[in-house]
C-alpha cells in the first residue's frame, strides 16, 4: 500500500504564520514583480555596458532613470549598487599612480657609487627624492634631501610642480645648512631635475660626488640601506 502524504493547505499555512490569504498572494506577487524588474536592469545594464565597458555606478543610475521611468521601476542607487555586486558587474576603479621620475631625458645620468656603501657619519651620503601629498585643492610636490647616516631631512622645499627650480632650493637649503662638508656623495634617481645643469653645476662646485640608481627607481636605495 502506499503511503499517505500529507498535505497542509494554503489556508491552514497562513493561520499559522498569522497572514491572510491576499497578503500571501501580494507577497509572492511582489516578489515575482521584482525579481522581474531586477532581470530587466541587469539586461540594460548589459547593454550599455557593450558600448561604455568601463562605466561606474554613478554614471550607469543616471542612464537608466530613463528606462526605470518607461518600466515604473523603482530603484535607489544603493540598491542598484548591492544588485550589480551580487551579480559582480562592479567596475573596479584604476587607481592612477602619480610618477615623480621623469629619468626619459637626453641629459647625462651618473653611474651608482653606493651599491656596497654604508655611512659611518653624519654628511657622508645625502638621499635626493621627491614625493606627493594629495589635498583636496590639489597635488604637492615635496622635495627631500635625507642624511642617511642620521635620517636627518637636511634640505626640504614644497611646491605646486616638479620643475628642476623646486630641487634645486632643497639642495641650497641643505648646503646652507652644512657648509663644511667633505667626501660626500648625493644619490638619486635619473630624474631630469636631478640630472639639469644647475642642479649638477651646484652639485660639482662643492665637490660632491653624483651618484644615481642604475634603474631610476628610487627605492632601490631604500631598500638596500632600510633610510626609513
Amino acid at each position: 500500500m502506499k503511503e499517505r502524504q500529507s498535505k497542509i493547505g494554503l489556508s491552514k499555512l497562513c493561520r499559522l504564520f498569522g497572514v491572510t490569504r491576499q497578503a500571501y498572494y501580494q507577497s509572492f506577487y511582489r516578489e515575482e514583480f521584482v525579481e522581474i524588474e531586477q532581470e530587466l536592469i541587469l539586461k540594460e545594464v548589459i547593454s550599455i555596458r557593450k558600448n561604455h565597458p568601463r562605466i561606474g555606478t554613478r554614471k550607469l543610475y543616471i542612464m537608466l532613470e530613463t528606462f526605470m521611468l518607461e518600466h515604473q521601476i523603482k530603484m535607489g542607487r544603493d540598491a542598484l549598487f548591492d544588485l550589480l555586486s551580487l551579480h559582480k558587474l562592479l567596475i573596479r576603479r584604476r587607481k592612477r599612480r602619480i610618477s615623480t621620475t621623469q629619468s626619459n631625458h637626453w641629459m647625462k645620468k651618473y653611474p651608482n657609487l653606493i651599491r656596497e656603501l654604508i655611512p659611518t657619519a653624519s654628511n657622508q651620503l645625502w638621499v635626493s627624492d621627491i614625493t606627493y601629498w594629495k589635498t583636496k585643492t590639489g597635488v604637492f610636490y615635496i622635495s627631500l634631501i635625507t642624511d642617511v647616516f642620521s635620517h636627518k631631512i637636511v634640505g626640504y622645499n614644497l611646491a605646486d610642480s616638479m620643475e628642476a627650480v623646486e630641487s634645486l632650493t632643497a639642495l641650497k637649503m641643505a648646503l646652507k645648512e652644512n657648509y663644511s662638508i667633505q667626501n660626500l656623495i648625493h644619490h638619486s634617481d635619473r630624474g631630469s631635475q636631478y640630472c639639469s645643469f644647475k642642479y649638477v653645476n651646484l652639485l660639482q662646485d662643492y665637490h660632491i660626488q653624483i651618484s644615481m640608481t642604475e634603474s631610476g627607481d628610487p627605492l632601490e636605495l631604500r631598500s638596500n640601506h632600510e633610510l626609513y
